[in-house]
């Protein structure tokens, strides 16, 4: 396929050569020759470092992994490396824009788990759409790395390239899109209902789109004691009876909407205690002034917001964002360096849906009582204790669910 420039990609101005058509610019500047490197952990400064870095000593390792292949966490990198795999059909704000385009994004992802959680990765970008194509490809590239995270995948393909690669390797699997957003998600909430006096159990929420982060969410917050849940697409209110729901969102729409639902999102809000915006668009003030009482209002679209904040505090006693300017940012990088963090100190063979509740439960107990209030529900992402209190947890999680290995 051939991806088409973003809109907001415009032509060099007349008169300015291609090469120098972003010099300057703080931002191009910072991502010039990329934002990561490979560097050496081990000194090569003589013969007998060399040696033993490469060849002869090197095979003497080799031969050991190839009769204990156990020892690859050991002697190579393998231990605490991510593969960070798209390809780049459903990049940030940014839609469809194709493999190249989207490595910018992968790079920074990359420098994300470095900085947040030291852990490596590599960005990998895919030219092919194909599911069958894309999960043969990263399964054949699984031996090198300890885990793999997908990213910026269309919906429903998404789902699909996860579970069966899920099901066909032994190392963690782990679309952060889907379950980064859900973890932090869970963790405002619960916060959230510390600050309304409201429980889990009781509450109604309705969540606003059904791609990878809507999704996600629905599950993890009906995992977390969520009763009465409805999920909203572009045509309405998930329902059995609309004959034009994928697998995913008929699977979804027989888990939810136990209030047997039908319209609009509009027509979902009415009375609703939790609104959860991860699809975009514009939610009308009228619509959400009919939620009830004490409502929570987490409008995630970036950079704009399905309900302004301005607006939504005019409503709301918890407002939540997507974005880094407003109080109560719901980011990804709060979960998964911590998450991987974790599951390779525990030498996981994946990621449970234990560990991914375990995650949320931690980053929410980083608030105290003292610090908890309604512009502060989640840590921030340089809070030092983020990624050590997620990993610890994961790892425990890991254990009790049978899934560490020594």
């Amino acid at each position: 396929m051939v991806a088409q420039p973003h809109p907001s990609v415009s032509a060099a101005p007349s008169g300015v050569p291609e090469s120098d058509r972003y010099a300057g610019d703080p931002v191009f500047e910072l991502h010039r020759g990329g934002k990561i490197e490979v560097t050496s952990s081990v000194p090569v400064n003589d013969a007998a470092d060399l040696s033993k870095a490469y060849t002869p000593g090197v095979a003497r390792v080799c031969t050991a992994i190839a009769e204990d292949p156990a020892l690859v966490r050991r002697y190579t990198w393998k231990s605490n490396v991510v593969a960070v795999v798209t390809d780049g059909t459903a990049v940030l704000g940014l839609g469809d824009i194709g493999p190249a385009a989207s490595l910018p994004v992968m790079e920074g992802k990359a420098l994300l788990f470095k900085e947040f959680g030291g852990v490596d990765s590599v960005p990998i970008a895919l030219d092919c759409t194909d599911v069958d194509e894309f999960v043969e490809t990263v399964a054949r590239l699984a031996p090198t790395f300890g885990g793999i995270n997908l990213e910026d995948i269309s919906a429903p393909r998404c789902f699909e390239i996860e579970r069966r690669l899920k099901e066909r390797l032994d190392i963690p699997v782990f679309h952060d899109d889907q379950h980064g957003t859900a973890v932090v998600v869970l963790a405002a909430l619960r916060n959230a209902l510390r600050v309304t006096g409201k429980s889990i159990e009781d509450i109604r929420v309705v969540i606003s789109g059904a791609g990878a982060a809507g999704v996600a969410c629905a599950r993890i917050l009906l995992q977390a004691g969520v009763g009465d849940l409805a999920v909203v697409d572009s045509k309405g209110v998930l329902h059995e009876d609309r004959a034009d729901l994928n697998p995913v969102k008929l699977s979804l729409a027989r888990d939810t909407n136990t209030g047997g639902l039908s319209g609009l999102l509009v027509d979902a809000l009415d009375g609703a205690d939790v609104f959860l915006g991860v699809s975009g668009g514009t939610v009308p003030e009228e619509a959400i002034s009919r939620m009830a009482d004490g409502s929570m209002i987490f409008a995630l679209a970036n950079p704009n917001p399905e309900v302004h904040p301005d607006i939504a505090h005019r409503h709301a006693a918890v407002v939540a964002t997507g974005r880094s300017d407003f109080p109560n940012q719901i980011n990804n990088v709060l979960a998964f360096p911590g998450i991987f963090r974790g599951a390779f100190d525990a030498n996981a063979s994946r990621i449970t849906e234990g560990m991914k509740l375990a995650a949320a439960d931690a980053l929410a107990g980083l608030v105290s009582a003292e610090d908890l209030r309604p512009d502060y529900i989640i840590p921030s992402p340089f809070d030092a204790r983020v990624a050590p209190a997620v990993a610890s947890a994961v790892a425990a999680a890991a254990e009790a669910d049978g899934v560490a290995r020594a």
